[in-house]
């Protein structure tokens, strides 16, 4: 390793990132078949975005021609308590590790923009930095760099992080020393497939989105299908099953960011209190957190949904108070939730 990449794996360790490698643009040649195949077949669901710019995002040396070098980050969000212990409480609701803080994408790309305005400092060049919101295949360019693979699941999972971290990256015009790729390391584990409550993954390594809880519950618009209200329980925003289960989580440290450590009134809110947040409250409630970004029209929807699912005949009221919302998608979740529970399907109150 040459001198300026062992300083830069330092500094961006320095930074508040666990993982540093670095591979090729280029690097990441079965991106475009695998994409076109995911739209083919619909998976993305609402997410138009996707299909948009497919030249890019299957392509990076095409996004940022004059990159020579990609550098990906990994920063640790592993949290300190059993992410599914939420699970067994039908009356609180279950919001992903990721978003019971602070939002990541904030905190990330500051790091990534001091660590590049380092690398100028120290090599000139340009660059250009990358967080989860750019036409950018972060998870096969972090294989190819060796951050980690992508497991069953499609998710980046990591021999020393396990499936907790976020990922970043550096674009640079600098030739920078490659590391390998990191191979598979799943083996005949099925834990994240078999975990998954509605059943997703049509197969190893593909997601049918449209299916997934964390599409469902943060992108998806209006109603969701009954079929699968039922199978959401009380997941609220987003779903950890899959990355829970993982046997490589074993090796995973808590984050050392205290900013990604859970808020106490976000690790189990009741669903009572969510679903009566009016907009001034929700956006209160959520300022600074990745939650706030769905509204409350949706964020209220998937607490009816988990009000429906808890089997508490003393959550009836709640819903039925939401039964004339002004929003069509809200009113249209109340009354199911209201039903649901008057017929007292999964009742966990009766003798």
């Amino acid at each position: 390793m040459s001198p300026l990449k062992d300083r830069l794996v330092a500094r961006a360790i320095d930074e508040g990132f666990d993982l540093a490698r670095v591979c090729r643009p280029w690097d990441v040649p079965l991106v475009p078949g695998r994409l076109d195949k995911f739209l083919d077949n619909g998976y993305h669901g609402q997410m138009g975005w996707l299909a948009e710019r497919t030249h890019w995002r299957g392509a990076p040396q095409v996004l940022w021609p004059e990159a020579k070098s990609v550098i990906m980050l990994g920063e640790s969000y592993t949290p300190d308590v059993d992410p599914l212990a939420v699970l067994d409480q039908p009356d609180r609701g279950g919001i992903s590790v990721y978003a019971r803080n602070r939002d990541y994408h904030d905190i990330v790309k500051k790091r990534l923009k001091r660590l590049a305005r380092w690398l100028i400092d120290q090599a000139g060049g340009e660059v250009k930095v990358f967080v989860d919101t750019a036409p950018v295949p972060e998870k096969p360019l972090g294989q190819a760099a060796g951050l980690g693979w992508q497991g069953k699941h499609t998710n980046l999972v990591s021999r020393d992080l396990g499936s907790w971290f976020f990922i970043g990256s550096v674009f640079t015009t600098l030739e920078l020393d490659s590391d390998p790729a990191e191979n598979d390391h799943c083996g005949n584990c099925r834990a994240c497939l078999d975990v998954c409550p509605t059943k997703a993954f049509p197969a190893p390594y593909q997601l049918d989105a449209r299916r997934c809880i964390s599409y469902l519950t943060i992108e998806h618009h209006g109603p969701v299908d009954e079929e699968l209200r039922v199978l959401m329980g009380n997941r609220i925003y987003g779903c950890d099953d899959c990355l829970a289960v993982c046997p490589w989580n074993k090796f995973a440290a808590e984050a050392r960011e205290v900013k990604y450590h859970a808020r106490e009134d976000l690790n189990a809110p009741k669903l009572a209190e969510l679903a009566l947040l009016d907009d001034v409250a929700f956006r209160a409630l959520f300022s600074g957190s990745p939650v706030k970004r769905i509204g409350r029209n949706r964020f209220v929807r998937n607490v009816l949904y988990a009000i429906g699912n808890s089997g508490h005949a003393a959550l009836r009221g709640v819903a039925q108070g939401l039964c004339d919302d002004p929003d069509d998608t809200v009113a249209d979740a109340a009354r199911w939730a209201s039903l649901r529970l008057r017929d007292g399907a999964n009742r966990l109150d009766q003798p």
